[in-house]
């Protein structure tokens, strides 16, 4: 391997390692956000509130979708993440909702 292969690899290795960073700060900041939206199914629970909120559900993805743009992202891959992640909010509080009803 030459000093050019082997700088190149080096170059690859240190992009490679911004991104696992990236990837752990992802899960870490999904991880917080299902605690919040955990604590957000307790409360429609204890006061029979719908698990789903479509009027929310449209202006969040309105205002992601537009960050998206402003950031270089698709919006189209934005909604899909966020149709992902609404779908298992939702799945959570309606086993949050089944709990507190046996307990």
């Amino acid at each position: 391997m030459t000093d050019d292969d082997q700088e190149r690899f080096d170059d690859l290795a240190k992009l490679r390692r911004s991104i696992d960073n990236l990837d752990a700060a992802v899960v870490h900041l999904l991880a917080e956000r299902f605690r919040c939206t955990d604590a957000i199914g307790l409360f429609k629970a204890r006061h029979a509130l719908a698990s789903r909120d479509p009027r929310r559900e449209s202006t969040q993805l309105k205002r992601l979708r537009a960050l998206a743009g402003q950031s270089g992202l698709d919006p189209e891959f934005i909604q899909k993440l966020h149709d992902l992640i609404v779908r298992e909010v939702v799945a959570n509080h309606e086993a949050i909702k089944f709990r507190s009803r046996t307990t």
